[in-house]
C-alpha cells in the first residue's frame, strides 16, 4: 500500500462527548491489552485441556497472534481512513468479540489458534482507528495529554494482566479468561453505536500490498516454526534448518518485491535513517529478551514454587506497575539528555535483573527478598527501554512518515516476540521442569540484553542532534 500519512481532520472546536469518546475507545484497547497476557497465564491451564496436543502446538495460539498483527498492523490505519474509521473500529470490535467467544469454545488447540487469528485480525482494525478517532474528537492543543493519557491505558491493561487475568482462571477456568471479553466488547459497540462520529474525510484510493503481508507472516512463521519444533521428535535438525533457511529467504525476497512494486507494504528507504534502523533492530532483541523474561516468570511461579494460578499472576504484577511511573519520568529526562543514556543504563539493568534471577531465587520460595528485588528492576528497565526505543525509532523521520514508522517498530517488536514465545516453549514447555533449564534461559537473556545495548550505542535523540 502506499506510505501516505494518514490524514487526521483537525477539530478546534471539542466535541461536547469528548472524553466520552475518549472512555469508549479505551475500553477496546484495554480489552485488547489485557487478553494479550491471557495465554502467558494459562499457558498450562490450556495445555491440560488438551492431553493430545504439545506444548509447541499451543504456542501458535499466541505466535499465530502476534505475527498476523505484526503484518497487518503496518496497512490497518489505512484500511480505517478508507472505509471510515468508525465503521472499521465496530468491524474489529465484533470481530475482537466474536473470536473470544470462540477462543473459549474451541474443542481443540487447532481451533484456537484459527479463533486466535480472527481476534488478531479484530485487534488490529480496530487499534490504529481507535487512536484516529480519539485525536480527532480533540483540539490540536489537547491532543499530547491525550495520548499520555492513551498510552498510560495500555500500560495499566498490561500491568494488571497478569493478576487479572489469573484470578478469572483460578475461579471460572481458561475459558473465562476469554469470554469476559464478550460483554465488554459488547458494551462498547452499543455505546460507540449512539455516540462516535464516521471520519469527516475519507482516502480515495488505497492498495493493500497482499504479497508483502504473506511474505512477511509465512517469513516469520518458518523460523517461528523451526524453533519450536527443535524438541520435536516427528522433525530432523536438517528438515527444521531447511524450514528455517526457507523462511529467511521469503523474509529477504520482499527487498526486490519492495523495490519493483510502485506501493509496497512499507518503504524500504526508511530504514537509511541510522536512528530509524538501529531503533528497530534493537527493539526486535529486546522484544525476544522481553517475551522470554515475562513467559518465564509464569513457568517458575507455577513449576519451581508451585504457586497457585492467582497468586502466580499476581506475584508477577509489581514488575509491569513499575513500567509505568518510569515510562513517565524517563520521559521528561529524554525531552534534556535524549533517548540514548537511557536505553543502555535501561538494557543494562535488565541483564542484571536476570543475573538476579540466574543466581538469587531457590526452589524454596522467599518472595519478597529473593524475587521481587529482581522483579522490580526488570520492571524499572523495561519502562526505560520500550517506550525510549518507541520514541527514537520515529525521530528524524519526515512528519508524513511519522504513522508507517511508529507502526513498523511495533511490527518489528511483535516479531520479536514471537521469537522469544518460541525459545521459551524449547527450553521450558516441559514436564520435569528443573532450575537449571531456567539458568540455560537466563543466560541467553543476558546476551540478548546486552546485544541490544550494543544496538543502542548508533541512537542519536539529544535535542541538539541534527538529523538529515
Amino acid at each position: 500500500m502506499a506510505l501516505v500519512d494518514a490524514t487526521y481532520i483537525t477539530n478546534d472546536k471539542v466535541m461536547a462527548n469528548a472524553w466520552r469518546v475518549f472512555a469508549i475507545t479505551c475500553i477496546a484497547i484495554f480489552m485488547v491489552s489485557l487478553d494479550t497476557t491471557v495465554l502467558y497465564a494459562g499457558f498450562n491451564n490450556i495445555l491440560h485441556s488438551f492431553p493430545t496436543s504439545t506444548a509447541a502446538d499451543l504456542s501458535w495460539a499466541m505466535n499465530a497472534y502476534s505475527i498476523v498483527y505484526a503484518a497487518m498492523l503496518i496497512p490497518a490505519g489505512g484500511i480505517a481512513d478508507k472505509y471510515g474509521r468508525k465503521k472499521v473500529f465496530l468491524v474489529g470490535v465484533l470481530l475482537f468479540v466474536t473470536a473470544s467467544f470462540a477462543c473459549g469454545a474451541s474443542p481443540s488447540v487447532f481451533w484456537l489458534i484459527v479463533a486466535r487469528v480472527v481476534q488478531s485480525i479484530g485487534a488490529c482494525l480496530l487499534s490504529p482507528a481507535a487512536l484516529a478517532i480519539v485525536l480527532e474528537a480533540f483540539p490540536r492543543e489537547k491532543r499530547m495529554v491525550v495520548m499520555g493519557a492513551w498510552g498510560a491505558v495500555g500500560a495499566l491493561a498490561a500491568a494488571l494482566g497478569p493478576g487479572i487475568g489469573s484470578l478469572i482462571i483460578e475461579l471460572g477456568g481458561w475459558q473465562w479468561a476469554f469470554f469476559i471479553n464478550i460483554p465488554i466488547g459488547l458494551f462498547c459497540i452499543w455505546q460507540s453505536v449512539a455516540t462516535l462520529q464516521e471520519s469527516v474525510q475519507l482516502r480515495d484510493k488505497m492498495r493493500l500490498d497482499w504479497v508483502g503481508v504473506l511474505q512477511l507472516m509465512i517469513g516469520v512463521g518458518a523460523v517461528a516454526f523451526s524453533i519450536v519444533e527443535l524438541n520435536s521428535v516427528s522433525w530432523s535438525k536438517l528438515e527444521l534448518t531447511s524450514i528455517a533457511v526457507v523462511g529467511l529467504v521469503i523474509l529477504l525476497s520482499y527487498i526486490p518485491w519492495a523495490n519493483a512494486n510502485a506501493e509496497p507494504l512499507f518503504e524500504l528507504s526508511l530504514f537509511k535513517h541510522k536512528t530509524f534502523l538501529f531503533s528497530n533492530v534493537a527493539g526486535f532483541v529486546f522484544a525476544i529478551a522481553f517475551a522470554i523474561m515475562f513467559f518465564s516468570f509464569f513457568f517458575w511461579m507455577k513449576n519451581i514454587w508451585h504457586f497457585s494460578q492467582f497468586l502466580a499472576g499476581a506475584s508477577i504484577m509489581p514488575g509491569p506497575l513499575t513500567v509505568v511511573p518510569t515510562a513517565i519520568i524517563s520521559g521528561k529526562i529524554a525531552s534534556k539528555i535524549g533517548h540514548r543514556p537511557l536505553l543502555i543504563t535501561g538494557t543494562i539493568t535488565y541483564a542484571l535483573s536476570s543475573l538476579w534471577f540466574m543466581t538469587v531465587p531457590d526452589a524454596s520460595p522467599n518472595y519478597v527478598t529473593e524475587w521481587l528485588p529482581g522483579l522490580l528492576l526488570s520492571g524499572l528497565s523495561v519502562g526505560l527501554v520500550l517506550p525510549s526505543l518507541s520514541a527514537a525509532s520515529v525521530f528524524g523521520l519526515p512528519t508524513k512518515d511519522y504513522a508507517v514508522g511508529s507502526a513498523i517498530n511495533h511490527a518489528v517488536r511483535q516479531i520479536g516476540t514471537v521469537i522469544g514465545v518460541s525459545i521459551t516453549v524449547l527450553l521450558l514447555a516441559k514436564y520435569d521442569l528443573q532450575i537449571a533449564d531456567f539458568h540455560r534461559m537466563y543466560s541467553i537473556h543476558i546476551m540478548l540484553a546486552l546485544t541490544s545495548m550494543l544496538l543502542c550505542i548508533p541512537i542519536n535523540t539529544h535535542p541538539k542532534a541534527v538529523t538529515h
